[in-house]
């Protein structure tokens, strides 16, 4: 049973503050850690998109680099570039992206790298025989990288139902061409009767698959199912309608994970339950949390850490939603738990676990 160690935000004293938690969580559960000296960690983030704030806060994860540093590794900030037309899908606007969201120094010291290159084509391909992917394309910096600290906010996604550590290292450390591989059979809907026909989809769109008249229309050919325009639509009028599809996607996305940290020394990876919002960071805006900030887990298991978080989620009462339902689904109508059974079944983790509390 895998161990998964959890800290509320609760506190009243100044040496026992979220900082000083958070480097006991990491102390905790990488106590047996293989040896760090001198060795590249990565830490996988998400630096937020422009506009938005419920991002992870450079902040939050300034402690866990302080504790990778103590333990003698070299830690660096990375994400990859995006398919979709944003802020990010190329390394000098993701840099830019990430300094206005004050992924800098002193705020947090550790430099920031884009792992895939300038234009989202510099990755390695690794071999992993799994059931959709005999391999996948890594991006350049997390393959060379020793070690990989998945790093996430944990919250709700349209097409996986939420999105944790698993999404965080499946989707965020892959290539464009990877995540490409990963979303091909994603074809979205429009709902004529909810499109206002704003044009955000057609700007957001990476390929020139929408076009906006009355209301948009996609044209599947030309589509490579990136979802985006679900994402930044205002109107909630696009939708991905065949479920296959999104288990589909769940799968791809734990296996590109196993693939990400294939390899690897085995390192801590931190969820951080709080601006639980019921979609990702990926649209320059931000929707209300569904429930109340929870506290933070840290896990040497990936798939034990995401099960924790959403159990975590689940039996506490929201805004709309009371304790005991499972919130994301309840959106998105989309069951998450779907990625956390095909990463057990793959070899990534375990669904089950232990909950040590350290903040009693």
């Amino acid at each position: 049973m895998s161990k998964v160690y959890f800290t509320d935000l609760s506190s009243d004293k100044k040496e026992d503050n979220l900082y000083s938690r958070t480097k006991k969580l990491f102390k905790m559960a990488g106590k047996d850690l293989e040896a760090q000296e001198e060795d590249l960690v990565a830490l996988k983030l998400h630096f937020g998109e422009k506009g938005i704030d419920t991002f992870l806060r450079p902040v939050r994860v300034a402690p866990i680099v302080e504790a990778v540093k103590e333990k003698g590794g070299k830690p660096f900030l990375v994400d990859s570039n995006t398919l979709y037309s944003g802020s990010r899908s190329n390394a000098v606007d993701h840099h830019r992206t990430a300094q206005d969201n004050g992924w800098i120094r002193p705020v947090i010291d550790a430099p920031v790298i884009i792992a895939d290159g300038l234009h989202g084509n510099e990755f390695y391909t690794l071999e992993i025989d799994r059931k959709h992917f005999d391999e996948v394309k890594i991006g350049a910096a997390f393959f060379q990288a020793d070690s990989i600290m998945a790093v996430s906010h944990f919250k709700g996604h349209g097409m996986t139902g939420f999105g944790g550590a698993l999404k965080n290292l499946g989707m965020g450390c892959a290539s464009r061409a990877g995540k490409l591989m990963q979303h091909y059979d994603v074809k979205p809907e429009v709902d004529i009767e909810k499109c206002i026909g704003c044009g955000e989809c057609e700007i957001w769109c990476p390929e020139d698959a929408i076009e906006v008249e009355q209301y948009a229309k996609i044209d599947h050919d030309a589509c490579i199912g990136c979802g985006e325009c679900r994402i930044v639509c205002p109107e909630n009028a696009i939708k991905v309608e065949d479920s296959s599809s999104n288990r589909e996607l769940q799968e791809k996305t734990a296996e590109y994970a196993f693939g990400a940290l294939k390899d690897k020394k085995s390192a801590v990876h931190f969820n951080f339950i709080m601006d639980v919002t019921p979609e990702c960071d990926c649209p320059p805006w931000r929707k209300a949390p569904l429930i109340p900030d929870i506290g933070v887990v840290a896990s040497k298991d990936p798939v034990a850490i995401d099960q924790a978080s959403f159990d975590l989620v689940k039996e506490e009462d929201g805004k709309d939603y009371n304790k005991g339902v499972d919130k994301f689904k309840a959106v998105h109508d989309v069951d998450g738990n779907h990625q956390l059974r095909h990463a057990e079944k793959i070899g990534l983790g375990e669904r089950e676990y232990e909950l040590i509390d350290i903040s009693e």
